[in-house]
């Protein structure tokens, strides 16, 4: 897959895709990744990016040239792209958005606004997509687009180490992941429960299961609504519900 960033700051995403699993992406030829310095397609001594906003109000607004330049140097090579826009004011970034982006065939370029935004022409001319991680405001879109970069990337065959991480993680399966342990079997007084020390592959899924259930029902019950769940599972959240009722009296 190939990844390209517009920013006005380089050394953000430089030093992120340098370390741990993206470094090693990079290096396995499983992902190419290309920053652009915003400011290298100014056409002035003071490599202007921002200016007043028509109308008044706070702060500086992003000036559309550089930004339509930039892009343009990023796809003179010909290739597909899928030009994304951080913005509050778009889709809002999900797990399965995650997978959709990681089979996508096109270049994602991500343009990094700052300020109090980007010249809406930008928006009209040159964004296909527009996505949001959530529903508050951040300095700039760098974070955005590593938040998605890093979802994304994680998605592709070689990225990990182990594969089967992918399955078993939290909104993989639609619900949140199951509690994780290690050496030692005990620590501050606390053990492992007894059935990931059993050997019992059969009992360690079920459990696993019975436990990714609960603590969804505890902390995000809405997810239960669209996690595809099995008459097992409800079976699950029934015994679940009946401990609790247990635990509580």
């Amino acid at each position: 897959m190939r990844l390209a960033v517009i920013t006005l700051f380089p050394e953000i995403f430089q030093a992120y895709m340098g370390a741990g699993i993206m470094r090693r992406a990079v290096e396995k030829a499983v992902v190419s990744f290309d920053v652009l310095h915003l400011r290298d397609f100014t056409a002035d001594r003071h490599r202007t990016v921002d200016d007043y906003p028509y109308g008044g109000g706070p702060g500086m607004v992003m000036k559309p040239g550089p930004v339509h330049e930039a892009v343009r140097h990023a796809k003179k090579d010909g290739l597909p792209t899928l030009t994304i826009l951080l913005s509050p004011q778009g889709r809002p970034f999900t797990q399965q958005m995650a997978k959709e982006l990681s089979q996508e065939k096109r270049r994602l370029l991500f343009i990094c606004g700052r300020y109090e935004g980007i010249d809406e022409r930008v928006r009209q001319s040159l964004v296909d997509e527009e996505i949001s991680i959530g529903d508050y405001v951040l300095t700039g879109g760098e974070l955005p687009a590593l938040v998605i970069i890093d979802a994304v990337v994680r998605q592709l065959p070689g990225a990990l180490g182990d594969e089967d991480s992918l399955k078993e993680e939290s909104f993989s399966w639609g619900i949140l992941d199951y509690p994780q342990y290690t050496r030692p079997p005990e620590w501050n007084g606390m053990a492992v429960p007894e059935v990931l020390l059993s050997g019992n592959h059969r009992r360690i899924a079920l459990w696993r299961r019975k436990e990714a259930l609960r603590r969804t029902l505890r902390k995000r019950p809405d997810l239960l609504r669209l996690a595809g769940l099995t008459p097992e599972d409800y079976e699950l959240i029934r015994e679940i519900k009946e401990e609790d009722y247990e635990s509580d009296k």
